[in-house]
């Protein structure tokens, strides 16, 4: 019942990028800041590379922004990041007991009640840039 990384991991990603001006921003540097395998940080860089947030050139190592941080809300790396399989932030489980009075009506008791709260969600994190997190990270250097 985890939460899928992919989005913190991005945005982990961009802030590096971002921040990182003294060498390549590659995946394997990423993977080493991650602490994850550069397979998985690849995977994320062609979704985010798709959504038009970074841009690579071919024989070059590294990526950089294709827009400044400012202009990248934290709203489009979730949304860049998330796989059509994903279920929303919130899902029902399988198999309520349709006998059962609040089995029978679990889901559709809760499905305005967890709609509205993935809008809010989606609705703060437009409110927030890669910039205010890389801006966060270098008070805190």
């Amino acid at each position: 019942m985890r939460i899928n990384t992919r989005f913190p991991v991005a945005v982990h990603m961009l802030a590096l990028i971002e921040l990182n001006k003294t060498q390549p921003s590659t995946s394997d540097l990423m993977a080493l800041s991650v602490g994850t395998n550069p397979v998985v940080i690849r995977q994320l860089m062609s979704s985010l590379k798709r959504a038009g947030l970074i841009e690579t050139q071919n024989g070059v190592p590294g990526c950089h922004l294709a827009k400044p941080a400012a202009e990248i809300t934290l709203r489009e790396i979730y949304l860049a990041v998330q796989k059509k399989s994903d279920a929303p932030l919130f899902d029902f489980h399988a198999n309520p007991n349709p006998n059962c009075p609040i089995g029978r009506n679990i889901r559709e008791a809760m499905e305005a009640p967890l709609r509205d709260a993935q809008t809010a969600m989606e609705q703060t994190l437009e409110t927030y840039t890669l910039k205010d997190v890389a801006d966060h990270i270098v008070r805190h250097l």
